[in-house]
């Protein structure tokens, strides 16, 4: 099986350090700071802003597993490469690789919202047909950029991120200061919630930097990737982090822990008016549009091109469906029409938990095989691998038990989902495993 693609979708070389930084905090940002700030802190409660520490941690464990896999392999389908090395191209690798797929479909979605919840906000429009018009909008709007072409793509991915990282860390900033650094949400008098909803809240948190991804699932088109792939993620991880908590600090600096939460779909907006005034407010939904913008056009360009590779591999079927064109272009068609309908008809704090427990049970899928498999031939660390699988379970165990308290439907759903994937993956491999991928080089 051949990884790095040579035809015409996949070009080595075409991606910079600096653009694929950019497109890993452009959907880390994206999604972390503007979609997933007050569902974080209602789990969390006053302390909020630790959970961006602890999902920084658990991050960096995580991503010790791909980084070693993609500097032995640099692939551009990343991901599904690194499952079908571990496992063979059967239902287990095909399933998990569709499953952080799917999370990152719904990523989409949810930034999208998010981008119409803020564009909308200085009209005093909190719902209606416009919310999902707008995010039907940027969804296209990535689409067409992404058919322009991989330096299209790095291009602007490394233009907004630069505006946008800049300008959200002077917020963070601007806030804490004018507020004289007292931590609003931190005097709110209401109960904590708890060892449970605080480790719950990391599962978010860790979606909230799952955009580390991005990089590896576009690893064979980074320049110098066995030295870059690593060094991107963990400069993308580290840049994140710090305006993470610029961001959580501020916001909490203006507004009560109820207040985050009755905001929670434009909470950096609603804190910006307090403590910067309409100026304040009207730049920071310009920079909440530019970072969900290029979340969602930096989602597209990945999850395409997985899906892309996981066809190549077989690993999934695939239909024209009387469409001429590229397998790539097909993929990002059919990711730009899913990612819409999720847009127009889901709840925003349903959808984000899906994706939480989609990309958990991908996760400790990955590190298993490599801790099964690959980690004498990678020079992997065992303790390492087994921290991070057993982060995933604490965490994935904590929101669970949140959301059965809270939700208990959603995880049906997602206990659904999830058995539904690797069944009809089980039915088209026709095996779970296939022992002879396994040692393939």
């Amino acid at each position: 099986m051949q990884h790095n693609q040579k035809n015409s979708d996949y070009r080595e070389g075409s991606i910079s350090l600096g653009g694929a930084v950019a497109m890993g905090t452009g959907v880390m940002i994206g999604a972390g700071i503007f979609a997933l700030t007050g569902q974080i802190a209602q789990l969390a409660g006053p302390l909020f802003p630790l959970a961006f520490i602890a999902g920084a941690i658990v991050t960096s464990f995580s991503a010790y597993s791909y980084i070693k896999m993609s500097n032995a392999w640099p692939s551009a389908g990343g991901i599904a490469m690194i499952l079908q090395k571990c496992y063979g191209s059967g239902a287990v690798a095909a399933g998990a690789a569709l499953l952080m797929a799917l999370s990152m479909v719904i990523a989409e979605s949810l930034v999208a919202r998010t981008f119409a919840t803020y564009v909308l906000r200085p009209f005093d429009i909190t719902g209606g047909p416009l919310v999902p018009i707008l995010a039907v909008a940027v969804i296209v709007f990535a689409f067409l950029v992404n058919i322009a072409g991989n330096r299209s793509v790095g291009l602007f991915s490394l233009i907004m991120a630069a505006i946008k990282i800049g300008g959200i860390a002077l917020f963070g900033i601007a806030a804490l200061w004018s507020s004289g650094f007292q931590f609003a949400a931190a005097s709110q008098t209401a109960e904590p919630s708890g060892i449970v909803g605080f480790i719950a809240s990391v599962a978010l948190a860790i979606l909230a930097f799952k955009g580390f991804t991005t990089i590896t699932n576009s690893g064979g088109e980074i320049t110098d990737p066995h030295r870059n792939v690593g060094r991107t993620i963990m400069i993308s991880i580290a840049i994140c982090v710090v305006v993470y908590l610029l961001v959580a600090f501020g916001v909490g600096a203006s507004l009560t822990l109820d207040e985050i939460i009755a905001a929670r779909d434009y909470s950096l907006a609603e804190a910006a008016a307090p403590a910067l005034g309409q100026v304040g407010f009207y730049l920071t939904v310009l920079l909440a549009a530019v970072a969900t913008a290029s979340g969602v056009l930096a989602s597209v360009f990945a999850v395409s091109r997985m899906l892309a590779m996981l066809t190549d591999m077989k690993m999934i079927p695939h239909s024209h469906f009387g469409m001429s064109g590229t397998i790539q272009r097909h993929m990002l068609i059919y990711t730009v029409v899913i990612a819409s309908t999720l847009a127009v008809f889901f709840d925003l704090g349903r959808i984000a938990s899906l994706g939480a427990f989609f990309y958990l049970i991908m996760d400790m899928v990955v590190h298993w095989g490599v801790f099964r498999f690959r980690r004498k031939e990678i020079g992997a660390a065992a303790p390492i691998l087994l921290l991070a699988l057993g982060f995933d379970a604490v965490v994935l165990a904590a929101f669970t038990a949140m959301k059965l308290q809270s939700d208990p439907a959603i995880v049906l759903y997602a206990a659904v989902g999830i058995t539904a994937v690797f069944i009809l993956e089980r039915l088209y491999l026709s095996r779970w495993l296939a022992p002879q991928g396994v040692h393939e080089n």
